[in-house]
């Protein structure tokens, strides 16, 4: 066994990581820092230097998830470009219903904390919003802002139809985590009726049925 002076310092990088490890086997509930400790060989006490508590360690576990969101984001704009903002929109839905597949306990870390982006709208008390969750949502009304100014779809504010296309995909996100054995073919054809089916009803042709 490793003794206390053997022992490299422990980083915050590796308690999020060990934390992210531990809710990815045992879930989201079944994460406590007396359980995280155990994993890193440490007392929960030691966890205190680096968290004041387990909101906050979390609260880095859904930055680090939406990090890696974003990362995926990027890669499309890189991928597609800015000239087929459809395309960009459904890219992204369809990464965003894949994370939630990929990870369901992770994806629900992610939603602890909200973004704020409801201007005019609704309000996200300030010790709750998160940041990424923030850029990531942001990356989302970009692309529904650069369909309207394209004028491939209809609407007077980008904020509403991202909202649609986030409450449409999330909700298709969670149905998906109920742990139905669809074919990977029928799933795709999920995601892609949801993303569709809501431009279309913002005037979207591209893709539209007959």
């Amino acid at each position: 066994m490793t003794t206390a002076g053997e022992r490299p310092p422990l980083r915050r990088d590796a308690i999020v990581d060990a934390a992210r490890g531990l809710i990815s086997e045992v879930g989201l509930d079944g994460l406590t820092l007396r359980r995280l400790g155990g994993v890193l060989g440490v007392s929960a006490t030691a966890l205190y230097a680096h968290f004041a508590d387990k909101d906050e360690l979390l609260r880095a576990v859904a930055e680090l998830e939406f990090d890696d969101l974003i990362g995926q984001y990027e890669q499309i704009d890189q991928d597609l470009g800015r000239d087929d903002p459809l395309a960009r929109i459904r890219a992204q839905c369809r990464s965003y219903v894949k994370r939630a597949r990929h990870d369901p306990e992770l994806f629900r870390v992610m939603f602890l904390f909200p973004p704020q982006q409801l201007v005019g709208i609704g309000s996200v008390p300030s010790q709750i919003e998160l940041p990424a969750a923030t850029r990531a949502l942001d990356m989302g009304i970009d692309a529904v802002s650069d369909a309207i100014d394209s004028g491939a779809i209809d609407a007077d504010d980008p904020i509403l139809p991202a909202m649609a296309l986030w409450a449409g995909v999330h909700g298709l996100a969670n149905i998906l985590m109920l742990g139905m054995e669809l074919t990977p073919e029928f799933e795709d054809s999920l995601i892609d009726e949801v993303t569709n089916r809501t431009l279309w009803g913002y005037g979207a042709r591209t893709g539209a049925p007959d």
